[in-house]
């Protein structure tokens, strides 16, 4: 995969992924950060009907009998919330601010579980233990001193349904709806871009389905590292011989061979599965491209031979087919060719495939989502599976990979800045109060808004939200100027300790930890990747006695900064029921929550595309159609490439777990750049040599000095670097203007070696 010239920590990894090596650096994991008689009981608990949910990623539980249902990132992000490492108070005061802004992301989250809250002390530089109390107390009293639009309520996609309720209902009675969240940064194309399209902004398809599906097509996701649950379950579908067909600029390991950690022959036998039959290397931003190649292909075997539509779908369940036509007509073949990096004759024999497959599911991940145009990719993907009515019906449908696992949840409760006029409604309804009806702030707005100075505090419940977002050079900048930032964690990050005139720290359990309120112990309730709402219970003892839940927490500041409130905030959070009781009273879907969250394996939200419902405005499917192929402004002259940003295996958002890429063959570093061999070539460069990068921009220039660059197997006029190291290159204002996504996959650069001009 790499090219030859010796580089320090880049060799060739020629294994496939999962296999014995997962289970080496799942054992890894478990002795740097447990102690190894409670880790294995730990493990075992989690995703099971008595256990809790795993923290990683959003894929749902299979209902098999395994011996285990947690995979080698899951175990890491299990073990690293269970460490057994503490950050205690008398740390602090050995430590100021300032020194501990030189650690890296790795070394900071490494330190451990936090086990005190803490408020930053201007004067010394350090942050020191507080009372609970007397935290909630001074933050009420400066929210009541505050314009509600002057604060925004950040959440982690990790918060529970019952925390993120009572944050958004704090936060609506408070009087605002500046609800920034990790899905504006991630899959906010699907949540926009799917309602517009089929009524709902969420997958349609279940397990059961991939159990039935004939063709899979996966564009733009690495689910080795980003869901590798979902891993299984291609695993099981090639195996009976189902095409999966991959759109995607680099070659991953997980989407070529995988060998399953259960299965035991794969395992005694070294051997592994071929995972994608076709793999096709897209150029990153030209999956629209792509897209519509294959459906121009479609139309024009549907000329030649009929057949290939399905036209009763057409007719009865969309409109706007005809719009789409024309405009596939006009398209031109070379136009398609170019912007996608993708032959003709590659796009029409996947459109022959899909022509032939009478249930396909098409799944996608940031790699469609995180771009300019990445509402109208999403909305594309819904174009290409409605020409074949692949929506209701066993083994088909949309498939939005969503990271962790219960931003969808979140979504579902009320977390979102653009609530629709009936849950406002109900909400009034319910609590007696007037919910605020002006769109709120999403993240690039919120941190646009603290760099103008006219948003004055920050709550964030859970996440590293200064990190996440673009342009770190404005990002910490603003975070430094705020009144107030109160971060709800179980470890410490770098957003932290871009402390404003009052900061405040609030450790509470982990997913892994016992929940016990006055009425004993408490489970919550997550939504995964597919709808499916179940229960989680932690059993670990916490990690100090002086932790708080996320609804306690939440609880505490709302009853200190809403005294007039008619919420019985303390009530609540004594038993989360109660607070179930209220989300039943509030969102549709949630029947007898109590009760069916107590039968294994939970119920699934209602998804009316399922049952070939559509609540648009028209109430169809509605086709979409992209103009041409829209150059992006930005990008110009022949020596502009598309910078992606990436994860690393040792990686999970912004939270990294060690130094290694290992599926990559990356280890103990993270400053590479990965090119194509052509695209060296072309600036006289060789694998080992220095580069850096510029964004072509008209604003302020963006750099990134000093990356080695190494060749990979990559689409040429595609390049790669680590997030988030990378979005020092993302400006704040590069985004899909339907959704606000940042552009982290296409971003457009110059690379030069390093000492020469980017001029």
């Amino acid at each position: 995969m790499v090219g030859k010239r010796k580089i320090p920590g880049i060799k060739n990894y020629r294994g496939p992924a999962g296999g014995w090596g997962a289970l080496k650096a799942t054992a890894t994991a478990v002795r740097e950060q447990m102690e190894t008689i409670k880790a294995p009981l730990t493990l075992l608990r989690t995703n099971q009907p008595d256990g809790f949910d795993c923290p990683g990623c959003a894929w749902p539980d299979k209902e098999h009998r395994s011996t285990f249902q947690f995979c080698e990132n899951g175990a890491k992000a299990v073990t690293w919330e269970a460490t057994s490492k503490r950050v205690r108070p008398d740390f602090f005061e050995s430590h100021t601010v300032t020194s501990l802004l030189e650690h890296s992301d790795y070394e900071l989250e490494n330190l451990g579980r936090l086990t005190h809250p803490l408020a930053y002390d201007k004067e010394t530089d350090t942050f020191r233990a507080i009372e609970w109390q007397d935290a909630f107390h001074r933050i009420g009293e400066i929210l009541r001193e505050l314009p509600p639009d002057a604060v925004e309520f950040y959440t982690s996609g990790r918060a529970s349904n019952e925390a993120a309720f009572l944050y958004q209902l704090f936060a609506r009675e408070y009087g605002t709806n500046n609800f920034p969240d990790c899905s504006n940064m991630c899959h906010e194309a699907t949540s926009v871009g799917l309602p517009r399209s089929i009524g709902i902004g969420k997958g349609t398809v279940s397990l059961d389905d991939f159990d039935e599906c004939e063709l899979i097509i996966a564009i733009g996701h690495n689910p080795g590292t980003n869901h590798p649950r979902m891993m299984g379950t291609l695993h099981e579908a090639s195996r009976r011989k189902v095409p999966i067909m991959v759109f995607n600029p680099l070659r991953e390991r997980a989407l070529e061979r995988f060998a399953d950690p259960q299965n035991m022959i794969e395992m005694a036998t070294y051997g592994s599965t071929r995972i994608a039959s076709s793999y096709f290397q897209v150029k990153a931003g030209g999956d629209a491209a792509a897209i519509k190649g294959i459906m121009k292909s479609l139309l024009e075997m549907e000329e030649s031979v009929g057949d290939v539509l399905d036209h009763d779908f057409i007719n009865r369940h969309t409109v706007g087919f005809d719009e789409l036509v024309d405009d596939l007509a006009a398209t031109k073949w070379s136009d398609i060719e170019a912007v996608s990096g993708i032959g003709r004759s590659d796009l029409e024999m996947v459109a022959a495939a899909y022509a032939k497959s009478s249930a396909t599911i098409v799944s996608y991940g940031m790699g469609v989502t995180q771009h300019n145009q990445g509402t109208a990719n999403v909305r594309l993907i819904c174009d290409l599976l409605m020409l074949r009515g692949n929506f209701g019906k066993p083994g088909a449908g949309i498939c939005p990979l969503r990271g962790h696992s219960n931003v969808q949840g979140n979504r579902t409760v009320g977390i979102t800045e653009r609530p629709d006029a009936s849950f406002l409604e109900n909400l009034e309804h319910v609590f007696g109060f007037e919910a605020p009806k002006k769109q709120g702030h999403d993240a690039v707005q919120a941190m646009q808004s603290m760099v103008r100075r006219d948003s004055k505090a920050l709550f964030c419940l859970g996440g590293n939200f200064a990190v996440a977002l673009p342009d770190p050079a404005q990002s910490y900048q603003a975070m430094r100027a705020l009144d107030l930032s109160v971060h709800v964690a179980t470890k410490l990050n770098r957003s932290h300790l871009l402390v404003g005139k009052e900061t405040y720290l609030f450790p509470c359990l982990g997913r892994t930890e016992q929940d016990i309120q006055r009425s004993g112990p408490q489970s919550v309730t997550v939504e995964d990747s597919m709808s499916m709402v179940h229960a989680s219970a932690g059993k670990l003892q916490p990690a100090s006695e002086h932790l708080k839940s996320e609804p306690a927490i939440v609880a505490g500041i709302a009853a200190n900064a809403l005294p007039e409130s008619n919420v019985p905030w303390n009530d609540l959070v004594a038993d989360y029921d109660n607070i179930r009781d209220l989300i039943e009273k509030t969102i549709p879907g949630f029947d007898d929550y109590n009760d069916r969250i107590r039968v294994p394996g939970g119920f699934r939200m209602p998804l009316p595309p399922t049952e070939r419902k559509w609540e648009t405005p028209s109430g169809k499917a509605e086709f979409y159609v992209f103009d041409g192929l829209r150059a992006d402004k930005k990008v110009h002259g022949d020596d502009v490439l598309r910078l992606v940003t990436i994860r690393s295996h040792d990686q999970y958002n912004t939270t990294i777990y060690a130094m290694d890429d290992r599926y990559r063959g990356v280890f103990g570093r993270r400053d590479v750049l990965f090119m194509s061999k052509s695209d060296l070539q072309d600036r006289g460069l060789q694998q080992g040599d220095l580069v850096n990068i510029e964004t072509v921009s008209d604003g302020e220039a963006l750099h990134y000095d000093g990356l080695t660059a190494i060749e990979y197997s990559i689409a040429p006029g595609t390049i790669a670097a680590y997030y988030p190291e990378a979005n020092r290159l993302v400006p704040l204002d590069y985004i899909d203007k339907d959704s606000g996504t940042p552009s982290y996959k296409s971003i457009p650069v110059r690379v030069r070696r390093a000492g020469e001009s980017t001029a």
